[in-house]
């Protein structure tokens, strides 16, 4: 019988706003801050990594993909539901299509990249993290929380950038906004990393679980915990 949980569905929840936030509301926008370029999404993306992070290191990797499959349905629903709203016809005297245009027509290329990235990324995120922990037998949680962000991060950025914006974007330009968005996201892990420590003692306390991942089926194509 699978346990049951306080806090994991709260957890759940909060995964899948962060992950919507930052492709609804901060992907469609680049902005510089003296020299450097970035995406605005970069300001809540990371954090989905950190409850990633969080759900592995006290849960288990198999309950961290649910949450994962879970996220992926809430944007593979979001950017349906933008495409419905787009096609509507606008009322007479209302002006702002274009502007919706703008912020909510994101193109195919945009939407397959972001779904295929996150998936990809979270997933290596996730299996970094449990081997890490084995390996350290639970020990510097430091360097599964930064190893595997970094590996996954990386992922990400390679898959969604390319896919997305090649040829659509200068060339100097999609480089610039993936490696500078990719060494923010790094970055903003270590420094909110007194944070992820609060929240993983606290919820391995009060769960009383610390899951290992001796046995687990790695598999992404399942939803068994």
């Amino acid at each position: 019988m699978n346990r049951q949980y306080r806090y994991y569905d709260f957890i759940m929840a909060a995964f899948v706003c962060i992950l919507i936030c930052s492709n609804i509301i901060g992907a469609p926008k680049v902005v510089t801050i003296g020299p450097i370029t970035f995406g605005a999404g970069v300001l809540f993306f990371p954090i989905s990594y950190i409850f990633g992070d969080i759900l592995t290191e006290v849960y288990g990797y198999a309950r961290a993909r649910k949450v994962v499959w879970a996220g992926f349905g809430a944007l593979i629903f979001a950017s349906f539901m933008s495409w419905c709203i787009l096609q509507m016809p606008p009322a007479a005297g209302w002006n702002g299509q274009a502007a919706y245009e703008v912020v909510f027509g994101a193109t195919p290329r945009i939407v397959l990249g972001s779904l295929l990235a996150f998936v990809c990324g979270e997933f290596c995120n996730s299996y970094v993290l449990a081997k890490m922990k084995i390996l350290t037998r639970g020990d510097k949680l430091w360097s599964r929380v930064v190893g595997s962000t970094i590996v996954g991060e990386g992922v990400d950025s390679i898959i969604f950038y390319p896919l997305a914006f090649y040829k659509v974007w200068p060339d100097s330009l999609v480089w610039k906004v993936m490696i500078s968005n990719y060494c923010i996201k790094v970055l903003w892990e270590i420094m909110i990393m007194p944070f992820t420590y609060v929240i993983v003692n606290f919820l391995k306390r009060s769960e009383q679980e610390d899951f290992f991942d001796y046995d687990t089926n790695f598999t992404p194509f399942t939803l068994k915990t």
